[in-house]
């Protein structure tokens, strides 16, 4: 039966959500200690605050470390906002524009009359 102690190899001694390890082996057989790190909840979106897919979650200064594409998606308000909330946002601009233009069509209407 192969020996599957292994040690701590950090100082922390407490076994904490922060402090969580797990056993790798190596390939000479030996089995080492391998930090796994907390999960976050991910960047949400600004209006909905929906979990925004695409977007790797990590810890704000891990965000540092990566590029502008693994931080963001390609799109107006990428890295903030949802799909939806983005094409709520357009179409409410649109018809709002759309309500000025029919009343100033009704305008000049009752001007004429």
């Amino acid at each position: 039966m192969p020996d599957n102690r292994w040690t701590q190899n950090t100082r922390h001694s407490y076994n904490t959500a922060s402090a969580k390890l797990r056993a790798i082996r190596m390939p000479g057989g030996a089995l080492k200690s391998q930090r796994v790190t907390k999960t976050t909840k991910g960047p949400r979106c600004s209006d909905c605050k929906k979990v925004l897919p695409g977007i790797k979650h990590m810890k704000s200064s891990e965000y540092a470390r990566t590029s502008k594409r693994e931080r963001t998606v390609s799109r107006c308000y990428g890295g903030s906002t949802c799909h939806a909330c983005v094409r709520q946002r357009i179409m409410r601009a649109f018809l709002l524009e759309e309500q000025k233009a029919v009343k100033k069509v009704l305008a000049e209407r009752a001007a004429k009359k």
